[in-house]
Order: C-alpha cells, then structure tokens, then sequence
C-alpha cells in the first residue's frame, strides 16, 4: 500500500470524522438543552428508553456519545440501571441513521452543501441559522471525506493481495469481526468504520458477505468509548457501561454464529433484504444500501429479542460486577405533582427539598476542602456527581415553583415562594464553589504544589468557620430561627477581612521567598481557594438576607 493511498484515506477520515463532529454539534445547539433533560426525565419504562435513545443519537449522530452521557448520568444517580438499558438499547438503533445517510450517494452535492453551510454559518446573525448552516458545513465535509476516502482506495482494486485479504473476511468471519473491532476501537466511532468499508465497497475492493463481519465487529468496538467513560466511575455506571457491551457482544456473537452454522447465511440475508427493498419500492439496490440496512436490521432485532429480558440484563451484569449497589436516589423525593391543588402544602414541600439540597451543598464543601488539604483525588469525582443532583434538583424546583397557583396562598407564602427562587439559586451557587475547588484539587495534584505551614493553618482555619456558618445556614433554612441570620451575616463580615489579611500575608510570602522555598502557582492556587470559600459565605449571606425577609416584626405569619 503506498503513501499515496495512506495519506488520500487517512485524510478523507479526519474529514469525515470532523464533519461528522460539526453535524453532530449543529444538530445539538439547534435542540438545545432539552435534549439532556429528555435523556434523563423520559425513560421510566423500558420501551420509552429505547425510543428516547434512538432520538437522542440520530441528533448527537454516535451511539458512544449517547452512551456516554447514559454513564454520566447513572454516576450522577439521575437514572437508574434499568433505564439505562433501555436507552443503550436505542442509541444501538440510532447510530444506524447516520450509517442509512452516509449510505445516500450524495458526494456530488457535498460542495454545494459546503457552500451553502458556509455562507450561513459565517455570515447569518441568527443563531438559529448558524446552526443550521454548521449541519450543512458538516453535512458537506462528511460526504467529501467519503469521496475522499473512495478515490485514495481505487487503485486497491488493482492489488489482488488485498482483494484476496478481504474476501478471507467472508470465508473466516471472525478475522472481519476482529478487523471492525480493531479499527472502531481505535477510532472510537463505528460510523467513522462505516465509512471506511463504504469507501471499500464502492470501489469494488469488498463485497456484501466480507463487509457483514466488519459491521458486527464495529457494533462490538464501539462499547469501548463508554467503557473508558466508566473507569473511575461508580458501581452502578460500571454497570451500565457492562450492560452496553453484553448487549453488543452477545447480539453479534448470535449472528457471528450463524455465519458458521447457516450454510449460504449471507447470500438468504441478501436476498431478504433486496425483497425488503422491493416491497418499499426500492428497484436496484446497491451493496452500500444493503450493507447499511442489515446494520438497522440488526440492531432492531436485537433490540426486540433483549426488550422483554431487560431485568435478566439487570441480573446478569450485576452478576458480572457483584458489589453493594451505589445507586443514589434521583430528583426531588418530598415532592407530590398532586399538591399543586393544595399550594400552601406544596410551599411546604418545596422548604424540605431546599433543605435537603442545602445539606448536599454543605457535605460538598466540607469534604472538598478536606480533600484539598489531603491531597484526595478520590472526592473530585464525589463533588462532581453531586453537583449533578443538585443542578437536577434546581431545574426540578424552579419548575415546580412556577406551577403553583398564587391566587389560594397568604401575602407571606407569596413572599416565601419568591424568595426561594433565591435561595435555590444560592445553593446551586455554593455547589459550583465546591466543584470549583476540586478542580483545585487536580491542578494542586497535576502540578505536584506543597503548600506552607503557614497556609495550610489559614487553609484550615478558613475551612472550619465555613464549614461551621454553613451549618448554621441549613439549621436556619430548617428552623427559621432569625437569631441565626445575624450570627451568619457577623461570620460573613469577619471572612471578609480575615480574606483580606490572608491575601496580603500570601502575596507577602511569595514576593519574599525564591521558588525553592514556595512555589507561585500553589500561592496562586490558595488565593483562588480562599475566594471560593469567601463567595460561599456571601451567598450563605444572601440565604440569610432572603429567609430574614420573608418575615414581618420578626414572626412568620400562616
């Protein structure tokens, strides 16, 4: 194989890869945010999680992307592990709309949607328009990194060597399953290998029965995007990230074998699959367009076989990676829709699901700044699940505080319920502090900082009137005790000035000491530290200020 033919298809995979990038990033701006909460919210019953992630990765364009969020989302406790199947059992389904476009033989249009995506990506002041122009440019940009790939694969055609190499993938079906394997493995992406073997196909190089291994082995290799995802994560995301590949395995082990068993297997497959396009009105069917319907045929039957044994799945995975369950509870758990019709109780319910967030809140912010001053790059992925539960609990609430009717509450719950909004919004705020600081925690770790005597005091020092003030701060939510709201608000002052003091004598200490002696990235590192801490009283302070004005003559009326 010369240079020629490396460099042509090396260079017409990055361009599909970066057109498929661009197409996939267009077509998630231009659904915006709703197509995480869909993920997350939408899949209590298994059929709905296969519909969900079959949507979900025909818009982000790769079951690994969509896997990957799965895990993320099971780490964070924000869907269960039977949800989960569920939605990777679609995303299977869903990256075989991307194999059914690129299977399209639109190469001759791929300048003229460069143009047109362009010209609207670049010039439209619509953010709307850009995005649609950014999926046109993507559009574009895959289809000539498939033209590209076919033209620098045409001379193979030459090679019997390779020819006879390709055909052993029909005769020895495992070697194509291995070949597809490796090279979505290396790629990460099993459309990206889709494209490679439709370059092959078009140029006469493979055919239908090599090409059917190599699409199997693609399914296989795509589950090591979420199994990297998963390294690190807790049990229950392993989980998911193991249910992916034994869903993968065990549909293309299935059809593996009856390769080796069915005599002729491959030639009744395209048989029934050429009757299947007649009956849709398709007349000559091309080799592409087969190869890509046996991918979605595939994947739906597979699906349909698994869907009723999802709880075996469950079973068998949890076999696989035995251990206690790290599941942690979802959302809003004081919350009933049913007491929107009674709103002062839903008022009620809204002040314990706020102090419960408060509670999650504080935990971040002690543990992180423990595992600051013990140098635990353990808590960093802690701090970062819960700051997905407590994001998901904000968007619950404020949801759900918009929905109940004020026509039926007092003036004071009136006042209540709006200064909630704030108080909600300052615990999401203190969470993001706490994740601010664990990304502390990797930059004090990835540079190998040692801190001072002197500044692991003031770390501590810091800390624990935080760490106390912010007790007081969820007691106060809790008991409405106003008594509460002026020791926070003194604390609050007294860090200010403490901050001030501990700032000076820091810069002091880096101008006056030679890096030997301390490092200014860590001096750097504790002023960033103790700004964090320092915004989390403040925000304590806002909760103070709002909880205080909820109150007339220092009593709570209702």
């Amino acid at each position: 194989m010369s240079f020629s033919i490396v460099a042509g298809l090396l260079g017409g995979l990055g361009l599909f890869i970066y057109g498929m990038k661009q197409m996939s990033e267009g077509l998630q701006k231009t659904a915006g945010k709703k197509l995480r909460r869909i993920l997350a919210v939408l899949t209590n019953k298994p059929i709905m999680g296969v519909a969900v992630g079959t949507v979900v990765t025909s818009i982000v364009q790769s079951s690994s992307a969509t896997t990957v969020m799965v895990v993320g989302f099971v780490n964070a406790g924000l869907m269960t592990l039977a949800q989960s199947i569920g939605v990777i059992m679609g995303a299977n389904i869903g990256t075989t709309i991307t194999a059914q476009l690129v299977a399209f033989e639109l190469g001759d249009y791929a300048f003229h949607a460069i143009a047109i995506g362009a010209f609207t990506y670049l010039f439209s002041r619509s953010k709307k328009f850009q995005y649609i122009g950014q999926v046109l440019l993507g559009f574009g940009i895959l289809f000539l990194g498939l033209n590209t790939m076919s033209d620098a694969m045409r001379p193979l055609r030459g090679s019997q060597v390779f020819v006879d190499l390709m055909k052993n993938f029909s005769v020895y079906p495992i070697l194509g399953v291995l070949a597809g394997m490796g090279v979505t493995m290396i790629i990460q992406s099993s459309s990206a290998t889709f494209g490679i073997l439709l370059g092959l196909v078009s140029v006469g190089v493979i055919d239908y029965s090599s090409g059917i291994p190599i699409l199997l082995g693609s399914n296989i290799g795509t589950t090591i995007t979420a199994i990297l995802s998963a390294i690190g994560a807790n049990l229950t995301a392993r989980r998911a990230a193991a249910a992916h590949f034994v869903f993968n395995v065990i549909g293309a082990g299935l059809l593996i074998s009856f390769l080796y068993i069915i005599p002729d297997f491959t030639l009744h497959l395209h048989k029934l699959l050429i009757n299947i396009g007649g009956f849709f009105g398709q007349g000559n069917v091309s080799e592409e367009r087969l190869l890509a319907n046996t991918h979605t045929l595939f994947n739906v039957a597979n699906t349909l076989i698994w869907l009723p044994f999802t709880g075996f799945m469950v079973s068998l995975v949890k076999r696989i990676l035995p251990g206690e369950e790290e599941y942690v509870q979802p959302g809003l758990t004081h919350i009933d829709d049913r007491m929107i019709e009674t709103p002062s109780v839903a008022l009620e319910q809204v002040k314990k699901e706020i102090i419960a967030m408060h509670g999650i809140a504080r935990d971040m912010v002690c543990e992180v700044v423990n595992g600051f001053m013990d140098r635990n790059s353990g808590v960093v992925e802690k701090i970062r699940r819960h700051e997905s539960i407590v994001n998901e609990m904000e968007e619950e609430l404020l949801h759900f505080l918009q929905r109940i009717p004020q026509g039926q509450l007092t003036e004071i719950d009136i006042r209540s319920m709006d200064k909630y909004f704030a108080v909600i919004d300052d615990i999401e705020s203190i969470a993001d502090d706490a994740t601010e600081i664990a990304n502390l925690i990797e930059y004090e770790l990835d540079n190998k900082l040692k801190f001072s005597q002197e500044a692991q005091n003031t770390i501590k020092e810091v800390s624990q009137i935080v760490c106390d003030v912010l007790e007081k701060s969820v007691e106060l939510v809790k008991t409405d005790n106003l008594s509460l709201v002026k020791e926070i608000l003194e604390v609050e002052a007294e860090l200010d000035e403490m901050q001030i003091r501990f700032r000076d004598e820091s810069i002091g200490r880096i101008k006056s000491s030679t890096k030997d002696v301390i490092d200014p990235n860590a001096g750097i590192i504790l002023l960033e530290l103790l700004d964090n801490l320092e915004h989390i009283t403040d925000q304590m302070a806002d909760i103070a200020h709002s909880i205080r004005e909820i109150y007339v003559e220092g009593k709570k009326i209702g």
